[in-house]
């Protein structure tokens, strides 16, 4: 996949347009996600992945999905259940730590069955935020807790769940969005926390999971850091935080560029995601004059980017769908302790 683009994009609807096609086999993203609007049933997402993979040319260009629970789920009734947002587990958690491992693990284990027979490669999943009083419900309960420490076990068994259904993990928001104090799809939110308080609380679920394939950025400013731009477009963030201090260095994608934390054109804005350090740039609403700007800017992924590429799609082992209906039935057990 050495010629694919340094980018994620996203389709308009449920087929291709002769439009996207063409411009999705001239440009070949590294990868796609999907959205509510492509999906109609099981049949027609799995026609969808097929073609955007034929595009690119590629059977293993990987294809994202936003499948947390609660309020952030893509795929809904028939196609998956409507399961929990995270603050459930993290409410089993507390009841008794064993259970609500059991039931993370679980939960992330039935997101790789319902994606994986789509044909879905990777989950924008766990979300380790960890939200303080006063912050935007933007995160709320799609937290596991307010707690690091919760946050980073349940993360990663989580992160265990997904990869024994031969599904990739994506953390997000490194390196913390709990604190931001607006939505960043509508404003960019400023976070005036010492570096100390970040240390200790903010960064804590990231460096546990910091040998993870793949991470998306929080288009957030960090004032204490860098205070003039946000951690997707600040190298400073990127270099001595993410890279430095966490220590992550997997494939490092930005949230969506399209958001308007962002600030500039989406060639202005594609540019400063590339020269701050993240390896991909993810846009994701399927406009073609907004992926005609991104692309333009976007070269082919290569060097440090694209070896961290080839580790984050590196196989999962053998995917055992037998155990799918126990597993359904336990889980549905363990959530009536919280209901």
């Amino acid at each position: 996949m050495n010629e694919c683009k340094a980018v994620i994009l996203g389709a308009a609807g449920a087929t291709l347009s002769p439009d996207e096609e063409t411009f999705f086999r001239e440009h070949k993203p590294w990868g796609y996600i999907l959205f509510a609007r492509n999906i109609v049933d099981a049949e027609q997402v799995r026609a969808l992945v097929g073609a955007m993979r034929h595009c690119t040319g590629h059977p293993n260009t990987p294809v994202f999905l936003d499948q947390e629970g609660g309020r952030v789920q893509r795929l809904r009734p028939p196609l998956a259940p409507n399961y929990p947002p995270a603050a459930a587990i993290g409410a089993l958690y507390a009841q008794d730590q064993k259970t609500g491992l059991r039931a993370a693990w679980l939960l992330s284990r039935l997101h790789a069955f319902d994606l994986s027979k789509l044909g879905i490669t990777a989950d924008c999943l766990p979300v380790l935020d960890v939200p303080v009083q006063g912050a935007h419900d933007v995160i709320g309960d799609r937290a596991y807790g307010t707690q690091p420490k919760i946050v980073a076990a349940l993360g990663q068994a989580a992160v265990a769940g997904l990869l024994a259904g031969g599904v990739l993990p994506v953390m997000k928001h490194v390196p913390g969005h709990g604190r931001a104090t607006a939505d960043t799809h509508l404003a960019l939110p400023t976070v005036d926390a010492s570096l100390e308080e970040l240390r200790s609380r903010d960064f804590v679920p990231f460096k546990a999971l910091a040998d993870l394939g793949m991470a998306m950025t929080a288009h957030v400013i960090y004032s204490a850091i860098d205070p003039d731009l946000p951690s997707t477009t600040s190298q400073v963030v990127i270099e001595d935080i993410i890279r430095g201090e966490i220590g992550f260095d997997g494939l490092l994608m930005s949230d969506d560029v399209s958001m308007k934390a962002l600030s500039g054109d989406f060639a202005s804005r594609s540019r400063a995601i590339l020269a701050a350090g993240c390896d991909i740039v993810l846009h994701c609403n399927g406009v073609m004059g907004e992926m005609e700007a991104v692309v333009a800017e976007t070269p082919r992924l290569h060097g440090k980017s694209l070896d961290r590429a080839n580790r984050a799609m590196a196989p999962v082992g053998i995917v055992d769908g037998a155990v799918e209906d126990s597993i359904r039935a336990e889980f549905a057990e363990l959530m009536q302790l919280v209901a």
